[in-house]
């Protein structure tokens, strides 16, 4: 496919799985989940889910500049979260990123993610 260039960030944590950062085709750029993974040691770090989901809103921010874009010209995020009792609280660290024109967002309880993360996000973002 000549439209398809692999994005690998080198301020982003390596992925642990067979997957990229993220993939540019035409004028988006599909991230993959980032969960909250040191990008030096490949570590898990946060103690709660708000401080997790800051640093997997870091790591998606340092795969879009890899990429040349922003966080701040995301399309849509996904949300996976452990405990949706932690969803306000999460709320406002992700405001904390996207004060104004928020993009489309979608929230997901599940079971379990890697490495006994809390939350993972992944994202779509304009170029």
């Amino acid at each position: 496919m000549a439209d398809r260039e692999i994005i690998q960030a080198a301020g982003a944590p390596p992925a642990i799985g067979p997957y990229s950062h993220a993939v540019r085709s035409g004028e988006l750029l599909f991230c993959s989940g980032q969960i909250p993974l040191d990008a030096q040691s490949g570590e898990l770090v946060g103690g709660d889910a708000p401080a997790q989901a800051r640093r997997c809103l870091e790591n998606l921010q340092a795969v879009c500049a890899e990429a040349g874009s922003s966080l701040s010209r995301a399309l849509r995020l996904t949300i996976y979260m452990t405990d949706l009792g932690e969803f306000a609280a999460v709320n406002e660290v992700y405001a904390s990123f996207f004060a104004q024109e928020p993009p489309a967002r979608v929230t997901v309880g599940v079971a379990q993610l890697p490495k006994g993360a809390y939350v993972e996000i992944d994202a779509i973002v304009a170029l």
